[in-house]
């Protein structure tokens, strides 16, 4: 075992890349205006803010965020919430690294290509190790607990794994790994998914949270960027590595205290982020949002308390509301409620999401809706009660989501 000495010592030689540049296709509109990291997440938290706190949680403090797609709203978030956490005396920072061109005239074609395009960065720092997480990713994890698996290992490359249901893993890397947890296969987006041994209905998925050690990780990209292939990690690079029988190895995510598998979501699609959402807004959420040992952290501005009024008439029930939210007389029940929202009387709101500033006027009634930032709904308007009206109007999901995008004032 690595001790706590030596591990402290393990993580100053590291730093974290963040691919933060997505533009989440599948979950338009909400990425209309702003980078999928940047979205609104359990009512108080941008989506950047659980990959950020593992970081700072686990006292990894020397960050490069990687953008691309519309981040100036990112921006503004890290600004606010982030920028003071780091001391940049004791060599703590979070900088934001907008694509550079320098290794090449385009845009990131790939996530392998967003590393090789920024090697410049690893050529200035020269760390032994680093960390290569994705910005929209749900979960908590202490990634020194990763460290120390790596290490044990000596591994070139490791990657966090989660038993999950296999129709859950067609959209994600598929893992086969050895009793010391040395991976011999890897699919990715596989038809069929490969089922985990003894447990035929599910598959171990890799959550896109890669440990490399720097020498290999630079010879990779390099190597893959003289190729035509996508440029991608999870297509290209660890098949080949895998292969080749290279040290790359599994590190099973788990919950630290019952060592079951612990909570991880990859919101790909508005389906899924929904879901996400009312996850937190159960009487029992697999993710603790309230634990002291492991805070979320997250720009909270300005907004005063959240606020009811006319108490007896209002019923709020199994839901998260942020602060600046003022319920007067409405019915709120397993739902989402971001800073600012106003709920006039004899509303109701059931298994929702209701985003910055959303008003929503009296009687109303909206039922597995998601309402992005400056939705403006009238009095006595219906959404989500039925689905072939809100079409011909609106996006509405297989399962039955319906979207009004930002800034909609409807009449």
């Amino acid at each position: 075992m690595t001790g706590s000495e030596d591990l402290a010592r393990l993580i100053k030689q590291s730093v974290v890349m963040i691919l933060a540049g997505g533009e989440g296709q599948r979950l338009y509109p909400l990425t209309r205006r702003r980078a999928k990291p940047a979205m609104r997440f359990g009512a108080t938290y941008r989506m950047i803010d659980f990959t950020l706190s593992n970081c700072v949680n686990s006292n990894l403090k020397r960050i490069h965020l990687l953008t691309q797609y519309a981040a100036s709203s990112l921006y503004r978030h890290i600004r606010r919430g982030w920028a003071n956490m780091f001391a940049e005396a004791l060599g703590e920072f979070i900088d934001i690294v907008p694509p550079q061109k320098i290794f090449a005239d385009r845009w990131y074609a790939g996530t392998a290509d967003a590393i090789y395009q920024n090697l410049f960065i690893l050529q200035e720092e020269r760390p032994v190790r680093v960390f290569l997480l994705s910005g929209d990713h749900i979960y908590k994890m202490d990634y020194a607990r990763l460290l120390a698996f790596h290490q044990s290992r000596q591994a070139d490359l490791t990657l966090t794994c989660v038993p999950l249901p296999r129709q859950r893993c067609a959209q994600l890397g598929v893992v086969e790994s050895d009793e010391q947890g040395r991976i011999i296969g890897f699919e990715e987006k596989p038809d069929n998914p490969r089922p985990m041994p003894g447990n035929p209905d599910y598959s171990l998925a890799s959550m896109g949270v890669y440990l490399w050690n720097t020498e290999a990780l630079v010879q990779q990209v390099a190597d893959d960027a003289t190729t035509d292939s996508t440029h991608d990690f999870g297509k290209d690079i660890i098949p080949k590595m895998v292969h080749q029988g290279q040290a790359v190895y599994a590190y099973n995510f788990s919950d630290p205290h019952s060592g079951q598998a612990a909570y991880w979501r990859d919101i790909g699609t508005i389906d899924s982020y929904w879901e996400a959402n009312m996850d937190l807004a159960a009487a029992l959420p697999e993710l603790d949002l309230y634990d002291p040992q492991w805070p979320i952290y997250s720009d909270r501005g300005w907004y005063p308390p959240a606020k009811t009024v006319r108490g007896a008439q209002t019923k709020l029930n199994d839901s998260l509301v942020a602060p600046g939210c003022i319920i007067s007389g409405a019915t709120v029940s397993h739902s989402v409620l971001s800073p600012g929202v106003r709920i006039a009387e004899d509303a109701q709101i059931t298994e929702s999401i209701l985003m910055d500033e959303v008003q929503v006027g009296a009687r109303a009634r909206l039922h597995k809706v998601i309402l992005d930032e400056g939705v403006i709904i009238p009095p006595d308007y219906e959404i989500g009660l039925d689905p072939d009206k809100d079409k011909k109007r609106f996006v509405v999901t297989e399962g039955a989501i319906t979207v009004v995008p930002e800034g909609m004032i409807l009449d």
